[in-house]
């Protein structure tokens, strides 16, 4: 929260990475960093960090690396949320995000998957208003499998035709960096192994609150546990084969980094086909 986005780029701002280019790089983005840099390290010149920064070219006007004092967006880039409904994390690119969203209650619409979210989505008689929060499950490291860039869920045709340009959305999937709007991503655990989101119903009110880093769910304890216990198991991967097996059986989860068990210091919680 301390590192403030100072690079007027897409899609936190308006400007693309040649224009960074012609503004100097990253020099002068180590420059206005320097108070937060640790100047002792060695880079590989054989000098220290603060040694280059005290050598780079003089400054000259441009706009789209803004002074330390003057940042485009205070607090980072991107903030993890915490609260019932983000389990052990999930992230939002707040930079990027429509600020009168920040702080925002609606009613949850589920899509349960990938192909259900296309199927639906542009469906002129969807019952969905602008102030609704789309939720999208079973796109995680598990569920895909593979966690795809499927996060960046459209505005329904719809809304978008009456000039809706976003609203808040979540989903244990992922997207592209380059990708703009209030969305909510990598909620870890995943709906696949019985995340917080497989536990959302449509009409739920969802409730996010990024100041407070709250992502939360208006359902009493004892209700989500009746919920929890009519879950479908999991599936059987006895006769799966190949990488989609690896996938249900030894990746972790994304606030873990989604890696494969076996390669990490731990002890995999299956034997390794």
């Amino acid at each position: 929260r301390e590192t403030p986005v100072l690079i007027d780029l897409k899609p936190s701002g308006k400007y693309y990475m040649d224009d960074l280019h012609k503004a100097g790089g990253l020099a002068p983005v180590f420059r206005e960093l320097k108070a937060l840099l640790n100047l002792e390290c060695m880079t590989v010149t054989g000098r220290t960090l603060g040694q280059e920064i005290e050598d780079l070219p003089e400054p000259f006007q441009q706009n789209v690396v803004r002074p330390f004092n003057n940042p485009i967006h205070l607090g980072g880039s991107i903030a993890v949320l915490g609260g019932n409904l983000a389990g052990d994390g999930a992230i939002i690119k707040q930079s990027a995000s429509t600020e009168e969203l920040l702080v925002h209650t609606g009613r949850a619409v589920v899509f349960e998957s990938i192909k259900d979210l296309a199927t639906r989505i542009d469906d002129p008689d969807f019952d969905i208003t602008p102030d609704d929060v789309l939720v999208m499950r079973n796109g995680g490291p598990r569920g895909a499998p593979g966690m795809p860039e499927a996060g960046y869920i459209p505005i329904p045709r719809k809304l978008a035709q009456q000039g809706v340009k976003d609203m808040v959305r979540i989903s244990d999937a992922r997207m592209s960096g380059t990708a703009f709007g209030t969305i909510i991503l990598h909620a870890s655990p995943e709906a696949a192994v019985g995340g917080p989101l497989a536990l959302i119903r449509n009409g739920d009110m969802i409730s996010l609150n990024v100041p407070e880093r709250k992502l939360t769910l208006a359902v009493a304890d004892d209700e989500l546990e009746l919920r929890r216990a009519v879950l479908r198991p999991a599936p059987d991967t006895e006769q799966m084969r190949g990488y989609l097996r690896l996938f249900h059986d030894h990746v972790m989860q994304a606030g873990s980094g989604c890696d494969f068990d076996f390669l990490t210091s731990g002890k995999p919680k299956k034997k390794t086909p």
